[in-house]
């Protein structure tokens, strides 16, 4: 992971609430604030990076079969309403957690945590 994009209402260092779960990472992770999401992948397109959403979609491939490019933009959308369908139909590829139960949801944090995860393991 090179560097995080901060985009719409997500909250930017420095705040207490961020330094207290991030443990001095806010410091050391690279990070942009990016007001439009959508601005912000024309330009990661321009410069060459493929754009995948983590979403629950028709269209979404198990993110264990998954193959990143070394320039990969992994969008994660917001913990009630996901990734929108107008950003999903701007993403190369939607990948997805495949999960059992009625729910079939985890927590944004844990999913991304997850997602990153094994991508970051395949582009070593």
């Amino acid at each position: 992971m090179d560097k995080i994009y901060l985009t719409g209402y997500t909250g930017i260092p420095p705040r207490k609430e961020i330094s207290k779960v991030a443990l001095g990472s806010e410091e050391r992770v690279p990070w942009e604030q990016s007001k439009n999401i959508s601005t912000l992948i024309t330009k990661l397109k321009a410069e060459g990076f493929s754009i995948v959403s983590l979403e629950q979609d028709p269209r979404s491939i198990d993110y264990k079969t998954f193959k990143p490019k070394p320039q990969t933009a992994l969008i994660i959308g917001n913990e009630v309403r996901g990734i929108s369908k107008q950003l999903r139909d701007r993403s190369d590829s939607i990948i997805e957690l495949p999960m059992h139960g009625n729910r079939k949801s985890l927590n944004v944090s844990v999913a991304f945590g997850i997602a990153i995860y094994e991508l970051s393991s395949r582009l070593k």
